[in-house]
């Protein structure tokens, strides 16, 4: 998977036809969400991410090799990590420069990196420009090979971070945090693995990730299949060769067409003997414009040319006068309207890209993706659709239905049996869940999911009224960046300022208040519900598959300038009674 989106510059296309075309496909839109909704009424039910039992090899490490046995781990460090991708890395950076020593990342893989040490399918790479979402590249004074970034180039800079700022030395890896409890008496957290370790730490940073743990399709049969198989996110190599090579006598399928698939598809395509790709819903598929860095280009950088781009990207869009007048002019009904109008423009030109493209007329009609741009992640890829005239490769387009039955064969779909050698599964990950595989429970002994039960409540998506010294990075609540490590780099800068003035004034512990968590729930529903446009959606994990959402229960949707102030906004009421409550260290 491709961990974040660059905005799609047809956003900004021009509406140029009668209004009645723009309605009329408003219709197709909302025909094919109905549609979709209809045969899966069940929204994020209709998946499972509880890989036990015959179920449990998608979730097997391939990339870890023997795991040695080791001894339980029993002491106490001052902030511990729950995962070690690009939350732990950057925040962990930043602690460094307040002279934090005791860091400890644990990790349920066999390295950091995150989901770039998980994702390794062929073609993995980044949607967002290299120079933009490699973060710390000043700090360790590189330039990225190209315009985007591939995958095996993004695992080796996140190793490059760890290594810089001595993150291996405590790290702790192959281990799953299964409990983190708050200990009222001690004011710390006890922290509980799959190894028998028993750790103790003041601070904890949840850095588990937006999109970390893999989930399947529930579809009748899956189990039966005795071909072989296995998750994109475990791709196996052993089997398929690092080339693919392994492919070229075998009958290949692939359930699922969204950002993983549609950078795996290619390569499969050019080596596999069939490939059969299974459809629910089409992607939108962008031009990549991509290129090798100009050595001259980067010859010339100064240091701080990326901290002036991060800059650039929180900055709030500038209008014009003029502009400013036009906007003030029109009513609410009709902002909306016109901006609906343009991305109904902007899908139609991916509409006519396909046609452009794909030879056979049924396949590029069943390509055509029929909802509003953004509805579901965009894609970026130059062979993805030129890979559906190979005479080998084949769409089971299930026009919204989804396959429904596995046996031991293969996928049954309309009463045909596709044969095949190997079944890879495109289905993806949960979404934002804080802990995973993880009990965290806070004062009173409260589990957070419980406490979420009635509605998300943090303050800033960072912290969570009754669970002190806890930091959640990338959840609900939080801004949505379509380059998400410029986020993940304001709550870490957020997160390590924040414990740095913990320690610097002598506290044990930080808990937000009441009233502070009651505020920036309402920012949120405030900044939620302004169209309609979540329910208009088809169903995908931007929307919880078409489920019923309380308008708190998302991500704040007042802008990235907005959210970085308010960040500021909170740090600089740290003092008050407004933000946090403080416990002495001298407090029992």
């Amino acid at each position: 998977m491709a961990e974040t989106i660059e905005k799609p510059i047809g956003l900004t296309a021009k509406p140029t036809r009668s209004q009645e075309f723009y309605d009329e496909v408003k219709r197709k839109f909302a025909e094919e969400r109905d549609l979709r909704l209809s045969y899966r009424p069940e929204g994020t039910a209709q998946y499972t991410s509880d890989l036990e039992g015959e179920l449990a090899k998608y979730e097997v490490d391939p990339y870890a090799g023997e795991v040695k046995p080791r001894e339980a781990i029993n002491d106490t460090v001052e902030c511990l990590f729950i995962g070690g991708g690009f939350s732990a890395l950057l925040t962990s950076a930043r602690l460094r420069e307040y002279g934090v020593e005791s860091i400890r990342i644990v990790e349920r893989g066999a390295d950091v990196g995150g989901t770039w040490y998980w994702n390794r399918y062929p073609g993995v790479a980044c949607d967002v420009v290299a120079y933009d979402y490699l973060p710390l590249l000043d700090e360790l004074d590189y330039v990225p090979k190209n315009h985007y970034s591939r995958g095996p180039e993004i695992f080796a800079h996140c190793q490059a971070i760890a290594k810089k700022y001595n993150l291996y030395e405590l790290a702790v890896f192959n281990t799953t945090v299964t409990s983190t409890t708050w200990n009222a008496e001690e004011q710390m957290w006890h922290i509980a693995t799959d190894r028998g370790d028993r750790m103790k730490a003041r601070f904890v940073i949840c850095a588990n990730g937006t999109l970390s743990k893999p989930k399947l399709a529930k579809i009748k049969g899956l189990e039966t299949f005795k071909g072989h198989s296995f998750h994109t996110s475990r791709w196996d190599y052993a089997y398929t060769k690092p080339d693919l090579s392994g492919l070229e006598h075998k009958v290949v399928g692939i359930i699922g067409t969204g950002a993983t698939a549609v950078q795996a598809i290619p390569g499969l395509g050019a080596a596999a003997k069939e490939l059969y790709v299974f459809q629910r819903t089409p992607s939108s598929i962008d031009i990549r414009d991509d290129w090798p860095t100009d050595p001259n280009w980067a010859r010339r950088l100064r240091p701080g040319w990326q901290a002036k781009r991060r800059a650039a990207a929180k900055m709030e869009p500038q209008l014009t006068e003029a502009q400013k007048i036009k906007q003030a002019a029109m009513s609410h009904e009709e902002k909306i309207k016109r901006q609906e109008n343009a991305n109904i423009e902007a899908m139609m030109k991916i509409h006519q890209r396909i046609d452009s493209i794909v030879k056979d007329k049924a396949t590029a009609e069943a390509l055509k993706p029929w909802y509003m741009l953004m509805c579901k992640r965009p894609c970026f890829h130059n062979d993805y659709l030129p890979t559906f005239n190979r005479p080998n490769v084949h769409l089971v387009d299930t026009h919204g239905k989804g396959i429904t039955e596995i046996n031991e064969k293969g996928p049954v779909f309309e009463g045909k049996q596709y044969e095949l050698d190997v079944l890879i599964y495109a289905t993806g990950f949960e979404v934002q869940k804080t802990g995973i595989y993880n009990q965290i429970k806070g004062e009173k002994g409260l589990e957070l999911n419980d406490k979420y039960r009635e509605g998300i409540r943090t303050l800033l998506g960072i912290h969570s009224q009754g669970y002190p010294n806890l930091f959640i990075m990338g959840g609900y609540q939080a801004s949505f960046q379509f380059n998400l490590t410029d986020m993940l780099q304001a709550q870490g800068d957020h997160i390590a300022a924040c414990i740095d003035y913990a320690r610097r004034h002598g506290y044990q512990a930080i808990d937000a208040t009441p009233e502070a968590e009651e505020w920036w729930v309402q920012e949120v529903i405030e900044h939620r519900g302004k169209t309609t446009r979540n329910q208009d959606c088809t169903p995908g994990y931007y929307n919880f598959e078409g489920e019923f959402q309380r308008r708190q229960d998302g991500n704040y949707n007042g802008g990235f300038f907005q959210y970085c102030n308010h960040l500021n906004e909170v740090r600089e009421r740290m003092e008050s009674n407004f933000a946090f409550t403080h416990k002495p260290l001298s407090s029992s």
